[in-house]
Formats: C-alpha cells, sequence, structure tokens
C-alpha cells in the first residue's frame, strides 16, 4: 500500500512538473517580438497607410479614375487588365490583397527576423507588378532603420502599375512630392520576358526606354541572365556605401530576381529557408544573394503568403494600422487567449501538484 502510495505521489511529482514546463513554454511562446520591434511594426504599417493615401489623392488629381469595380478600397494602386506595358497575367484579387498596410507591418518583423539592423541595408528586387509591395518593402525597411535600394522593372502584370500614364515612376513622383516616403531607385529595368520586354507590346517597350532614359539613372538591359544579375548585384554593391547588406526582399515573378530553375516556384512565400542556388549561369539575385547567406523575403503567391501569416485575401475595406491579426499577436498574441491557456494550465498544475492523495485501491 505504501508502494502504491510512493508511486502516485511520483506520479503527481511529473504531472506537476510536466504542467510547470507546458505553462513556461505557453508564457515563452506568447511573449511575441519585444516592445521595440513592434513600435517599427506599427511605425511601418502607417507609413504604408499614408503612403497609399497619398498614391491614390494623387492619381486623381491627375485626371486619372480609380475604377471602383477593380479597386474598391481606392487605393490607386490598381491598374488595367491590359496595357501598353502589360507583361503577363495577373490576379486581380491578389493586387487588392496586397495593399493591405499590415504587409509592411509583417515585413518589419521579417527583417527584424532575418537580422537587420538599424544602419544596415536592405537591397529589394521589385517588379511593378505589385507596387504596394515595393511601398510595404520601402516603409518597412525605413521603420526598422535600414536604407532601402530599389531596383525596378516598369512593365507589370495584370492590374499592376501598369497604365503608361500612372506607372510606378509615377507613383514613385506622387510618393516624394507627399513627403510621406522616399522610394526613389537606384536603377530600372523594362521587366518582361528576359528582362527586355519580349512579351510586352513594341510600342509600350519603346515608351519605358524612353521614360527610363529621361529619369537619369542606370538602366539595366537584358544582355542574359548571368551578366544581368552581376549588374545588379555591382549596382546594390556600389549603392550600399560603409551599410552592409542585411537582406534582400523579392518583389513579384522578374526573370532577373529569380533566374531560370524550376525549383525557384517551390520556394515558400515569406521568410525563405532552404533556397535552392543552381549553378550562376542559372541563378537570379534571389538565389545569388542566398549564395551570399544573405536573408531572403519572397514576395510571391499572394495567397500564400497571406495564409502563412493569417492576413486577409482580398480585404475590404482594408485593415487600419495596429488592428490587423499580425499587429495584433505582435502585440500580446490574443492576449485573452494566452491569459486563458496560461490559467488552465496553472489550475491544473494547482489540482496535480496538492490535492489530498485519495484513497488508492
Amino acid at each position: 500500500m505504501n508502494g502504491g502510495r510512493r508511486a502516485g505521489g511520483a506520479g503527481r511529482v511529473y504531472a506537476a512538473a510536466t504542467l510547470s514546463l507546458a505553462y513556461l513554454l505557453v508564457i515563452h511562446f506568447s511573449s511575441g517580438p519585444p516592445p521595440s520591434t513592434r513600435r517599427e511594426m506599427a511605425e511601418a504599417s502607417r507609413l504604408m497607410e499614408r503612403a497609399v493615401e497619398a498614391v491614390g489623392r494623387c492619381r486623381e488629381a491627375r485626371g486619372i479614375p480609380i475604377d471602383a469595380a477593380a479597386d474598391p478600397n481606392r487605393t490607386g494602386l490598381i491598374g488595367l487588365e491590359a496595357s501598353l506595358i502589360t507583361t503577363s497575367m495577373g490576379r486581380l484579387e491578389a493586387k487588392r490583397t496586397s495593399t493591405n498596410p499590415e504587409f509592411a507591418a509583417l515585413l518589419a518583423l521579417l527583417l527584424r527576423q532575418a537580422g537587420v539592423k538599424k544602419g544596415q541595408a536592405v537591397a529589394i528586387g521589385a517588379s511593378s507588378s505589385f507596387p504596394a509591395f515595393i511601398i510595404a518593402s520601402v516603409a518597412a525597411s525605413r521603420a526598422v532603420g535600414a536604407e532601402p535600394l530599389l531596383i525596378v522593372s516598369l512593365g507589370a502584370s495584370e492590374w499592376g502599375a501598369n497604365i503608361p500614364g500612372f506607372n510606378w515612376t509615377d507613383m514613385e513622383d506622387c510618393l516624394r512630392a507627399s513627403g510621406v516616403l522616399e522610394a526613389g531607385p537606384i536603377a530600372l529595368a523594362l521587366g518582361g520576358d528576359e528582362d527586355a520586354g519580349l512579351d510586352m507590346d513594341p510600342a509600350g517597350r519603346e515608351f519605358l526606354v524612353s521614360l527610363i532614359g529621361e529619369r537619369g539613372i542606370p538602366f539595366i538591359e537584358g544582355s542574359g541572365l548571368e551578366a544581368n544579375v552581376a549588374v545588379r548585384l555591382r549596382l546594390y554593391e556600389q549603392s550600399r556605401g560603409n551599410r552592409a547588406i542585411a537582406a534582400f526582399i523579392n518583389i513579384g515573378g522578374s526573370w532577373a530576381n529569380m533566374g531560370t530553375r524550376a525549383e525557384v516556384l517551390k520556394l515558400r512565400p515569406g521568410l525563405a529557408r532552404d533556397v535552392f542556388v543552381p549553378p550562376p549561369a542559372e541563378r537570379g539575385v534571389l538565389q545569388a544573394m542566398a549564395a551570399r547567406e544573405i536573408p531572403v523575403v519572397h514576395l510571391l503567391n499572394v495567397k500564400g503568403l497571406a495564409e502563412r501569416y493569417g492576413l486577409p485575401w482580398d480585404p475590404r475595406p482594408l485593415t487600419s494600422p495596429g488592428r490587423g491579426r499580425i499587429s495584433l499577436a505582435a502585440a500580446g498574441r490574443g492576449a485573452w487567449d494566452i491569459t486563458l491557456s496560461a490559467g488552465f494550465v496553472l489550475i491544473a498544475f494547482f489540482i496535480v501538484a496538492f490535492r489530498v492523495p485519495g484513497r488508492l485501491p
């Protein structure tokens, strides 16, 4: 009988120890990012919201109407289904989803998780297919105190920044004039097939070549993948000054950034792990950065990105800064859920550890 009681007491001790560990794990994994990161996330989200509003106002002031059916949130960032500078198909719902300011908060968090520190640089390779992601990336970089080094290709897929009279360069001008966000690129490219706009209307290519020439900044022309990637890497290096490049953000499916190996299509969106690095002749900038052990944030497959991080698909209206799932989770990962979970674990702990033992059979 005494042996049974001892066994029962030992079992309760083990159970209590297990529940104690569970309690500590609940507290540990519910703590979220530090307050400084939460502030940066909130700042990034507010910056993006203000930037999107500035672009929308600017577009309307220029007499370029916003189609309420395509862009019900009136962001001004949704383009046309087809135009002279359209390169490929695109999903309208994905473009609308990308305009959520919570993506800037998410990117600020991911940059911190990637190890980006104040005073460093973030290289950004962007297609104009997702102008909202460009804004989110620049806003997040600014919020964490990093310098964004932006290379943009101006060809865009359906519903992206594909309006000839209101393409990414026009959006950039709107942002600069508003004083909300500085998003000037270090270089421009045509984008599209082989980064030479081969899938674009010839008139659209001519328009963009002329536009880039007027900008007076480096023009990256299609010259084979390996040479194109080398030019981009050199421009990032030249532009970083004494800052270390601490992360690379890929936006869209640019040939120059993604490379030519099909394995890149399997890459999970968000903070990428285990990037497959092919031989140099098949690498895009994304793989070249990974080969240098620079963390990569991959912004493609918007549906998968939203699902991975719990962001709403095609939200109407857009989430207010600080009120989305990412921001609320960062602020306490659902404070009531955590409190209740910890409370239940503690109650179970006291019941198991301190109840008066009854008679054993």
